[in-house]
């Protein structure tokens, strides 16, 4: 085998090891002629047994070559020089596998956008034919700025073959191998579909649907086991979206890549944009008359919390506020019942201003005539509080113009 150093066909120099598997190691290494990182996939030297190994390595490797997509890593040449090896774009970022043993899981909107990322790059590789066959969290890597890079193509049909005997890292294959697939049966690009439904699940519910003492029990539960239900709190279009891509009947998963992509970005997109930025919680039904109104003046509806925290799509992003505090702003040209109580207080401070009126009247007319023109000064005065008291509208009430205290009134000023 290979180590740091190593030059293979005169030209690809082994740096680091990245990662292996069980079709052998992806190294990061130099390309010493066009002097660009490149990745190295050094195939193990057992698959050379295979004599028709070779010629399909060939094969997809040049296929690989002529898809272009940013969702696919980009193959660069291929070679044999005791070893044989693929060399490839070399992609910065964390395989999804690792984010998900660091984190568990993922919401359901990141879910959904990663998801469509990944089957838009299989539609990319169905359309030039190829099937990835072994789609995983361990091959999806994601970059410092989110998107993601579909990684590992063109494994050997024998080797797929020989997984479910094999141990290790392959047992990890094994937990996203479709029915078909371990029932013997040719991998398909509806096979893919199943693998990455398979990934949204983990992402989902930070596990895998099956699990088992060996590969070959993992795979059998593929075939015949039915996985445990995705959580409550999982947006229902998004369980459908994932339960399609999961079905054991390839005619009954999405019927391609692309349309499987398209389902999951528009869940992840209407997830998105309902995504909580205040507090959140669910809202109690409240009649309509109580309930807040757009400037158009029709009731909002209550909000339906969704997984992600946030809301599903459509629904108000309302926060639930306690059904006896008053709102700070006019929010209908009619006040709702709350603000009566503050048109009964109103009224009671219009009559005692009345009653004091009729006192000091009263008093003007029994005797006190030197002070009469001061006395109707006055109360000309206290009047134009009472008439700007009571020409106040709704929205002056809403909005806390009509809090007058009894000071203020005589005093002849009014606060909001």
């Amino acid at each position: 085998m290979v180590s740091p150093g190593t030059l293979l066909s005169g030209r690809y120099r082994i740096d680091d090891r990245i990662a292996s598997g069980g079709m052998g190691d992806v190294w990061r290494g130099t390309d010493t002629v066009l002097d660009r990182e490149v990745a190295i996939k050094v195939m193990l030297t057992a698959l050379l047994e295979d004599p028709n190994f070779v010629e399909r390595f060939k094969v997809e490797a040049r296929t690989m070559a002529t898809v272009n997509h940013p969702g696919v890593v980009r193959v660069y040449d291929f070679g044999m020089d005791q070893v044989a090896y693929l060399i490839m774009e070399y992609v910065e970022g964390d395989p999804l596998a690792r984010t998900l043993n660091k984190f568990g899981r993922l919401t359901a909107a990141r879910t959904m956008l990663l998801v469509a990322q990944a089957a838009d790059a299989l539609q990319a590789a169905h359309e030039k034919g190829i099937v990835h066959r072994d789609v995983k969290p361990g091959n999806l890597l994601v970059r410092p700025n989110g998107t993601l890079v579909l990684t590992d193509f063109g494994i050997a049909r024998s080797a797929a073959a020989s997984q479910l005997t094999a141990t290790g890292a392959v047992m990890g294959t094994a937990s996203y191998l479709a029915p078909e697939q371990a029932s013997g049966a040719g991998a398909s690009s509806s096979s893919d579909i199943y693998s990455l439904g398979v990934v949204a699940y983990q992402c989902l519910t930070g596990n895998r649907p099956y699990d088992g003492d060996t590969p070959l029990e993992i795979a059998m539960k593929h075939v015949n086991g039915t996985p445990p239900p995705l959580p409550n709190e999982i947006p229902p279009v998004v369980r459908q979206i994932v339960q399609r891509a999961m079905a054991k009947d390839p005619a009954k998963r999405w019927p391609s890549a692309a349309s499987f992509a398209d389902a999951a970005r528009q869940a992840g997109n209407a997830l998105n944009q309902s995504g909580p930025t205040l507090p959140m919680q669910p809202v109690a039904a409240t009649p309509v008359s109580a309930r807040p109104v757009s400037p158009g003046g029709r009731p909002v509806s209550p909000a339906q919390p969704s997984a992600n925290g946030g809301f599903r799509p459509g629904a108000a992003q309302v926060p639930q506020v306690a059904p006896k505090s008053p709102p700070q702003r006019p929010i209908s040209a009619q006040p709702p019942v709350v603000e009566r109580s503050g048109g009964k207080t109103a009224l009671v401070v219009v009559l005692v201003v009345l009653g004091m009126l009729g006192v000091l009247a009263c008093a003007g007319f029994l005797g006190y005539k030197a002070r009469k023109a001061q006395n109707q000064g006055r109360g000309s005065h206290v009047g134009l509080v009472y008439s700007e008291q009571v020409t106040l509208s709704a929205e002056d009430w809403l909005n806390g113009a009509g809090r007058v205290s009894m000071d203020q009134m005589t005093e002849g000023r009014r606060t909001r």
